[in-house]
């Protein structure tokens, strides 16, 4: 298994530190490090080059965490497969250690002296990757985002409920489904909870701001969130 998954956790950590907010910013024109809140992602990337861009940003953040992903799990193809009653433990965690490099690459990049963004899109394209078991929990974390955007309007505050959610959720899952041990999807348990922890430690500025009413929302002057 090594001999398959060290090398796709280094491609792993090189392709989610491509910053493609700052090169599609650099490509109009902006530096986003001295752009709104100075931060590597696709919202700021929106404040300063167009919504359309900052979709793009998004779409491309999402495949840096969903190509490895995807791509590991090919080339192991001749591993254990996936269903839950013959995959085992070893082969979870150094799956899920691709799609941590590709979320560490994004947030540590080697291209910008290991400042990058908060991880949230390469964080949701890891979980659609990591099938079957992330995929459910990331799609219902998306709609919790979706649902807390539209409601209160923080970005940030909608990126912090939906880490929460997808914990949550995976647990509830592994509960209910007795083809899915414990004894043997720990790992994913333990990435479930340490992923989410590292994003919403990203946004302890934002939650700073949250707590003293000074957090900006979607779609105003000053919008810090991401």
């Amino acid at each position: 298994m090594l001999g398959v998954f060290v090398p796709a956790i280094v491609v792993a950590y090189l392709v989610g530190a491509i910053p493609f907010a700052q090169i599609i910013a650099r490509m109009h024109g902006q530096d986003l490090r001295t752009v709104g809140s100075g931060n590597i992602g696709a919202t700021n990337l929106a404040r300063a080059c167009g919504r359309r861009r900052g979709y793009t940003c998004f779409a491309l953040d999402v495949l840096k965490g969903l190509v490895p992903m995807v791509a590991a799990r090919a080339a192991a193809g001749s591993l254990p497969e996936t269903d839950a009653a013959t995959v085992g433990p070893g082969f979870l965690a150094l799956w899920l250690a691709v799609g941590v490099a590709a979320i560490l690459g994004h947030v540590f990049p080697v291209y910008l002296r290991f400042k990058g963004g908060k991880g949230v899109s390469t964080s949701f394209g890891v979980g659609l990757g990591l099938w079957p078991y992330f995929t459910v929990a990331a799609l219902i974390a998306l709609l919790v985002w979706l649902l807390c955007a539209a409601t209160w309007r923080y970005v940030s505050l909608a990126s912090i409920c939906a880490s929460i959610t997808f914990p949550v959720t995976l647990a509830i899952a592994v509960a209910a489904k007795p083809d899915w041990p414990l004894a043997t999807l720990w790992p994913l348990l333990i990435a479930a909870t340490a992923i989410p922890l590292l994003v919403i430690v990203l946004h302890r500025q934002n939650i700073r701001r949250l707590l003293a009413g000074t957090e900006s929302r979607i779609g105003g002057k000053k919008d810090r969130s991401i």
